[in-house]
């Protein structure tokens, strides 16, 4: 909107144009997936997918087993054909023989990937290589990534000799050791210690800090609730929902889950039933439900459930052990929008 001030008189006949406003240049997302058909024979595969992850964040991209997230990352990163749609990286249309986009992406896959016949050290250098010609330079960026992944005492070993976490860290090191500007890791923590889980989380932030964009997949919503800015579920092939964690645990009903020891009702089927039936009838109740001794009590979001639900067991002279209370997960979101456990 131009104001008043742009706007200047030369006398009372003649009047200056209005100053154009000026446009200020975004960068292109880091990836742009639009209206993306891939078939499988019959079986349809991505379903009109899209999906724009932006420069300098960490994207989560999240759905059940055979939802579409592997065909998805295979398509953009080049290395399946699809039926119809369009994929760019960095403003470029990404293809099979887009060479030159591809060595500005790493990939930590869920498998290792890795040679047993290598030492660490080699592992890294050979993966270098392929992206990276002079011999200085590689050396200098092998160096810099074993550190990063805290394997500088592990160089002369061999993957089969290094546990789980070391292994993981070693697929980490092999995947981002030409410092790509985009990396997808898909399910990098899985079957890890705490340990090492907490470690390759945090170099990832740190990737991030450092400029590289992220998309991650994974099956622990903790973890993607931890680091990831956005999120995307898709579902047979399609999008269901996108935002930030926040904003995806506010599509959903349960804004509260509570739960209450209650032995006492274990005995008496008709004050179980009576109890259930009055706790749904409350206002901001969603569900109510007892097994093993526990009433568990779905509330929609508001400022005074737990209160409310209490008050009424007293009105009911049932007994309450202890009491908890938590926000929705991801899995509720999962649960609610899919019918499907996330691990599943």
């Amino acid at each position: 909107m131009v104001s008043m001030n742009d706007t200047t008189h030369a006398d009372s006949r003649t009047r200056t144009a209005p100053r154009p406003a000026q446009r200020v240049a975004h960068p292109s997302p880091a990836i742009a997936v639009d209206e993306l058909v891939k078939h499988y024979g019959d079986k349809l595969a991505l379903d009109y997918l899209n999906m724009e992850v932006r420069r300098g964040g960490i994207y989560g991209l999240l759905g059940p087993n055979g939802s579409g997230k592997t065909t998805a990352i295979n398509c953009i990163l080049g290395l399946l054909t699809y039926d119809s749609g369009e994929i760019r990286i960095f403003g470029e249309p990404m293809g099979p023989t887009s060479y030159d986009l591809k060595r500005r992406i790493g990939v930590v896959p869920q498998d290792i990937a890795v040679f047993n016949e290598l030492t660490v050290e080699e592992n890294v250098s050979y993966f270098c290589s392929l992206y990276v010609a002079d011999r200085a330079r590689r050396k200098s960026l092998v160096d810099e990534a074993i550190a990063f992944v805290g394997l500088d005492d592990y160089r002369r070993f061999r993957p089969r000799k290094l546990s789980g976490g070391l292994l993981r860290r070693l697929n980490i090191a092999c995947g981002v050791v030409h410092k790509p500007e985009l990396i997808f890791f898909d399910e990098p923590t899985v079957a890890v210690d705490p340990q090492s889980r907490n470690s390759i989380l945090e170099g990832i932030e740190k990737l991030n800090a450092e400029g590289s964009t992220i998309v991650y997949t994974s099956h622990y919503m903790e973890e993607v609730e931890q680091i990831c800015d956005r999120i995307q579920i898709i579902d047979h092939g399609r999008q269901i929902a996108l935002g930030t964690a926040d904003e995806l645990k506010r599509m959903i009903d349960v804004g509260e889950r509570i739960s209450i020891e209650a032995p006492s009702l274990a005995a008496d089927e008709a004050m179980r039933e009576r109890t259930l039936a009055a706790l749904r009838a409350l206002d901001a109740v969603h569900d109510a439900a007892y097994e093993d001794d526990v009433l568990t009590v779905s509330c929609v979001q508001g400022a005074h459930n737990l209160i409310d639900v209490l008050q009424e067991l007293r009105r009911l002279d049932v007994p309450a052990g202890h009491v908890s209370s938590r926000t929705p997960t991801l899995n509720d979101v999962f649960l609610a929008l899919t019918g499907t456990d996330l691990r599943d």
